[in-house]
């Protein structure tokens, strides 16, 4: 099997690279540390990797993006994510970009090459804690804003800026932008795009 390892630490793609060729059918190509590097190395490469193992916060382009691309340039591409990220926002866009299977690093060290494995053979593979967001009912987390700050996200959800929502609130831009970075930390959300769906989705 045909491996690439797409992780913005150095270390990290080592050991895992040292750990898979242990075995004796598994073989890594390459290494990328962006998302935007494993998307050239499919396009640029005639050897086709069978598998990615890739991050989800990485420079210049995350693995979910890359994950999207790549699905949709190749789709018969495997590609697990394997990330410290256990958020279901995180997990739901790394599933709607098209991964096959969704691992938690500190988790999948034990039982890697089954886990592999398992993905070859046609089964999807998820972490326990994985699942367990996925099947759990969602708490409306929006309850847990003040009003400033539900202001603040309605306002990007309606896709201003940080300038256009200090203005329209009467706020300085610095305020907005400590707001906003509340809100994604009670909200357990990445970035603002995940924010303006969230709210989208869920809001009363």
């Amino acid at each position: 099997m045909k491996i690439v390892i797409v992780d913005d630490d150095p270390l990290v793609c080592q050991s895992l690279k040292l750990m898979l060729e242990l075995e004796d059918d598994f073989v890594v190509i390459g290494t990328a540390g962006n998302g935007q590097e494993a998307l050239n190395f499919c396009k640029e490469r005639d050897e086709k990797p069978d598998l990615i193992l890739m991050d989800i916060r990485m420079p210049v382009m995350d693995g979910i993006e890359s994950t999207k691309q790549i699905k949709k340039d190749f789709p018969r591409i495997l590609i697990m994510m394997l990330t410290t990220f256990q958020d279901e926002p995180n997990i739901r866009l790394a599933l709607q970009a098209g991964a096959n299977g969704y691992l938690i690093k500190s988790t999948a060290e034990k039982n890697m090459t089954q886990q592999i494995r398992a993905l070859q053979s046609g089964s999807s593979v998820f972490d326990e804690t994985v699942v367990q967001k996925l099947v759990e009912p969602r708490a409306d987390r929006l309850e847990l804003l003040t009003d400033r700050e539900n202001a603040v996200a309605e306002r990007v959800a309606q896709g201003l800026s940080n300038k256009e929502i200090a203005e329209y609130l009467f706020l300085s831009v610095g305020t907005v932008r400590n707001t906003l970075s509340v809100i994604l930390d009670k909200l357990e959300l990445r970035d603002r795009t995940q924010l303006a769906i969230f709210y989208l989705r869920h809001k009363k």
